[in-house]
């Protein structure tokens, strides 16, 4: 259906950690944080739980960014994971992109476009028509983010 929005959770939902979350408008893909999830007593050997990345890897030509709320590991500590499959410019505050950058070196990767946005920036990726709206939080520079869409505006 033309003018069509799906929202896709890849992880984040009844549990604290793997924030993830995929928007879909005109057949492109945004993908909204990508955090971890630091395993539980009955993991042994486990480090990290990271979100579900299946649908990304199954539309990964898609793609068209990743967008992070706020610096926290359960929003952000999954990256390198996905950037390693899965290319895509990553935007952000200055502050979380900082974050997330020792994220990208940790996995070895170079060339990662890092875009910084501004409080109250409006800005279109691709299809998507976005909105960083800031809020306080208790790491500093953190927006939540509104999708513009056909179907009325989403609220993250």
């Amino acid at each position: 259906m033309p003018g069509a929005v799906r929202v896709v959770f890849l992880g984040g939902l009844g549990e604290i950690g793997r924030n993830c979350a995929v928007v879909e408008h005109d057949d492109r893909l945004c993908v909204l944080d990508c955090g971890v999830m630091f395993p539980d007593p009955e993991m042994p050997g486990v480090d990290l739980v990271l979100p579900d990345f299946s649908y990304l890897r199954e539309n990964a030509d898609r793609v068209e960014a990743v967008v992070l709320t706020h610096g926290h590991e359960d929003h952000t500590g999954g990256l390198g994971f996905l950037l390693r499959e899965i290319p895509a410019p990553v935007y952000g505050s200055a502050l979380s992109l900082g974050l997330a950058r020792s994220r990208i070196d940790d996995a070895g990767l170079s060339g990662v476009e890092l875009v910084p946005v501004r409080d109250g920036e409006r800005r279109r990726v691709g299809p998507f028509d976005l909105e960083f709206i800031p809020v306080t939080h208790s790491v500093p520079e953190g927006f939540a983010t509104a999708f513009h869409t056909p179907q009325r505006v989403i609220l993250h």
